[in-house]
């Protein structure tokens, strides 16, 4: 998501470094950057020729501040229009004062809307508003069948009438099923054609006179660039929706439908899509989204992630053994579990601030070395989890887990050993200390470790745990041991 706009609008950042302010004339080399950046990533030409004027005329009139380079302040300002393009704040769904509230989903066929209508009703349900879904897409082959399957996956039942019933006449008998059993909230999963046409605005018109919808979102999928806008835009024009829904998110690396849809259509986007998982639906938030695109990652959302999988009572107890180092392989384990339900590694990695610039080969590397170590811990035996200390002493218990998991025996050493030292560092740290912290699985520190993702410096806010190592270019011994192969 947004890689080759990031990679782009890095070029232009280094147009300004060495300069000692920001003029006329050296602010036309990073425009121009920025430009091409835009439109690569199929932003809509007038949004960009609008983009880029705003940014000229505040980066001329701008004065830098003592301690502050020209190119962080020109960030800054891109930062800011950024964020005012896709629409300054969150805008979060309408909620009826009487219930139900009623949500028709529209959009064209393909663009993944009776997913989305089931990723909307799993997000409301962890906000504890009950749902309801409506099937009455009754032209396309299973839909309706799709449309249950998903419910069941989520518990959120689906009223249906099969696929000779008229739609219009499914939507009203669907929201009175709501009214009687009290539901919080209908969703109304409407049919879908591989381009507009007549007919299926004029179904989409009905369904809308009839139920009286409090929201009417657009599914678009991400991927169909700055079109996204204009398919927006005639929806809007022909029934008036109230915002739109991004889907497929993860798979675009250009990201020009995110700028352009609130300028064009004027609907805010309210959610995105940002994986194939029915878990995977996140509320639109302008500031977190121009934070990523810049490569500052987004904090706030991976903190939300950990909330929805973390119990307090389990991180409580897990605090005590990390600071008395009683940490064992059965934690570890377990963290490595719920670090799979937050997400893939990849997309984790890239909510944290520096973190953005890492290679797709990297990322499968770090994924491969957390199934090997969570393929020799399940080759462990209840009492070995518990305590590590008894594969330290026992070469036959480590050949035993290597033979057992399909790695070598050495793997098995270093995973303990590394193991060890981890433990080690955390009794450090309930006494008060922290060193520079030794290699984990293999690193050399948190700041080797990120020094050696591609041989960059570790950031700032990182130096404090092993700045020397972090700094240093050594050239690794081995290839497996660059990124994230020694996890």
């Amino acid at each position: 998501m947004f890689d080759a706009l990031a990679d782009r609008l890095e070029s232009a950042w280094k147009k300004l470094r060495g300069q000692d302010k920001i003029t006329d004339s050296n602010i036309q080399d990073a425009l121009r950057e920025v430009r091409r950046a835009l439109l690569e990533a199929d932003v809509n030409l007038q949004v960009v020729k609008a983009f880029i004027s705003e940014v000229e005329a505040k980066a001329q009139g701008a004065e830098v501040i003592k301690g502050v380079r020209p190119d962080q302040q020109f960030i800054k300002i891109v930062y800011d229009e950024l964020v005012k393009v896709m629409g300054e704040e969150n805008v979060p769904l309408a909620e009826a004062q009487t219930n139900p509230t009623i949500v028709l989903m529209a959009g064209l066929q393909g663009t993944g809307k009776t997913t989305a209508t089931a990723k909307l009703a799993l997000h409301l349900r962890k906000l504890d508003r009950s749902c309801l879904l409506v099937a009455t897409d009754v032209y396309r082959p299973a839909a309706i069948d799709q449309l249950l399957t998903l419910g069941k996956q989520i518990d959120v039942p689906v009223f249906e009438l099969g696929s000779d019933a008229d739609p219009v006449e499914i939507a009203r008998q669907g929201v009175e099923r709501a009214k009687a059993e009290g539901v919080n909230t209908v969703i109304i999963d409407t049919a879908g054609r591989l381009q507009i046409d007549a007919d299926m605005m004029a179904e989409l018109a009905r369904i809308k006179q009839t139920v009286q919808p409090h929201e009417t979102l657009l599914v678009v999928d991400a991927m169909t660039g700055q079109e996204a806008a204009n398919l927006t835009r005639t929806f809007h024009e022909e029934i008036g929706i109230t915002g739109a829904i991004l889907t497929k998110l993860d798979g675009d690396s250009r990201g020009g439908a995110a700028l352009s849809v609130r300028t064009i259509s004027g609907a805010p986007i309210k959610f995105v899509g940002v994986g194939e998982k029915v878990e995977a639906l996140q509320p639109f938030f302008p500031d977190r989204m121009a934070s990523r695109i810049l490569g500052m990652g987004d904090v706030l959302t991976l903190v939300e992630k950990a909330q929805e999988e973390i119990d307090i009572a389990d991180a409580e107890k897990m605090q005590e053994k990390i600071l008395s180092a009683k940490f064992d392989f059965t934690d570890f384990l377990k963290q490595l579990r719920l670090l799979k339900n937050m997400g893939s590694l990849g997309g984790i990695l890239k909510l944290i601030p520096g973190m953005g610039k890492l290679s797709e080969d990297q990322l499968k590397q770090g994924e491969t070395q957390l199934k090997r170590c969570e393929a020799m811990i399940n080759s462990m035996t209840a009492q070995e989890r518990r305590d590590p200390d008894l594969l330290a002493s026992s070469p036959s218990r480590r050949r035993r887990i290597a033979s057992g998991s399909g790695y070598k025996e050495a793997d098995v050493s270093k995973l303990v050993a590394d193991f060890q030292k981890m433990r080690s560092l955390m009794q450090q740290m309930g006494q008060g200390g922290l060193p520079g912290m030794p290699g984990m699985f293999g690193g050399g520190g948190m700041g080797n470790a990120y020094a050696g993702m591609g041989n960059r410096p570790a950031p700032p806010g990182w130096r404090g745990y092993n700045a020397g190592a972090a700094t240093k270019k050594k050239k690794p011994k081995d290839k497996k041991k660059k990124g994230f192969g020694n996890l």
